[in-house]
């Protein structure tokens, strides 16, 4: 686009890098310091609904809840469950193996992940300036290309397998859109009705980690329904049961409806094809190869189209014999 305004290439390609990288600079700083805060915020609740005693009876959430379950065993005809002196005991025995100390090492351990993932963000930034060479000389493979496979009034070959990358990115962010919103949408409507406390409060931000996360084929939904699901066990552990109902049903969507859907719409694949590629790439490779499955998939389409519209083969019957020419010998054996 740049360079449709007349800007060099070099510059451009240059404008688009550096505004690439400080878009990563922000997002990195923004995404680590929420996570982070939260994770103080949830290890902090963790803590004091194990030790911080709160009302007339000086009794901990945790030994609230467990004399909440009690009763409602007994008035569901359960009295003969008797889990209240139990419920006490383990709590005790938490409380005494120093609960804080734990939630501070999983702080520190969370910290220590965040920048060890910007540390990754930022090598695999070094590695995609390899295509900085890429972007500066398409032009020159796109001509070797064209001299090779010449277009005959059609799209170029590279332009037809570009497209079919934009299609898949395109197809890809709507996918992500749609199982993130979803998650989003369930955990603010469990937070509404109360089946989570404060889900509410939580669920853009919960959505938007399962978005980002559908970038994984398969293991997308099940580590976004991590954070969640460690959520739903520090406020209300009976929560976790609906949290993982949720992500149970969002995961069977996804792999048999919206992906195959979504998917094969936007690369104009027949959905079981898509469904094939994935599980072909994740038995070859495993995770590398579900990545990889359907861009290359996409990138065939493009090439066989190409190719399809300038090849024609005959077919084998229906066609008539090919005439051959036979001179006839004369009697005695020269050939007029």
């Amino acid at each position: 686009m740049l360079g449709q305004f007349r800007v060099r290439r070099g510059l451009s390609v240059a404008f688009v890098y550096l505004t690439f990288t400080a878009t990563l600079i922000l997002v990195i700083i923004a995404v680590a310091t929420v996570i982070v805060g939260q994770t103080r915020t949830a290890a902090d609740r963790f803590n004091a609904y194990f030790t911080a005693p709160a009302g007339q009876t000086h009794l901990t959430p945790a030994d609230r809840e467990v004399d909440r379950l009690q009763q409602w065993l007994d008035t569901h005809r359960l009295r003969s469950v008797k889990i209240q002196v139990g419920g006490h005991k383990l709590v005790d025995r938490i409380r005494k193996r120093d609960v804080g100390k734990y939630t501070h090492r999983v702080v520190n351990f969370v910290e220590g992940a965040a920048i060890s993932i910007g540390r990754g963000v930022f090598d695999t930034v070094l590695i995609l300036v390899i295509s900085i060479y890429m972007l500066i000389d398409m032009r020159r493979l796109a001509r070797i290309i064209d001299r090779r496979f010449p277009p005959h009034g059609g799209r170029p070959l590279l332009l037809r397998i570009e497209h079919s990358l934009v299609s898949y990115v395109r197809g890809q962010a709507l996918l992500s859109l749609i199982i993130g919103a979803s998650a989003g949408i369930g955990l603010w409507a469990f937070g509404a009705s109360g089946l989570l406390p404060n889900g509410e409060r939580y669920a853009l931000l919960f959505g938007a980690w399962v978005a980002l996360a559908e970038v994984l084929p398969y293991l997308g939904p099940w580590i976004g329904a991590v954070p969640p699901a460690v959520y739903a066990l520090v406020v209300h552990p009976f929560s976790v049961i609906w949290v993982a109902s949720l992500f149970v049903v969002i995961h069977q969507l996804e792999g048999h409806v919206v992906v195959p859907k979504v998917m094969g719409s936007a690369l104009r694949l027949h959905p079981l094809l898509v469904i094939f590629g994935l599980l072909a790439g994740t038995n070859l490779d495993g995770l590398p190869g579900a990545l990889m499955a359907l861009p290359l998939l996409s990138i065939g389409r493009a090439t066989w189209e190409f190719f399809a519209e300038r090849l024609t083969l005959e077919s084998w019957g229906g066609g008539g014999g090919i005439p051959v020419v036979v001179e006839a010998e004369s009697a005695s054996g020269d050939v007029p």
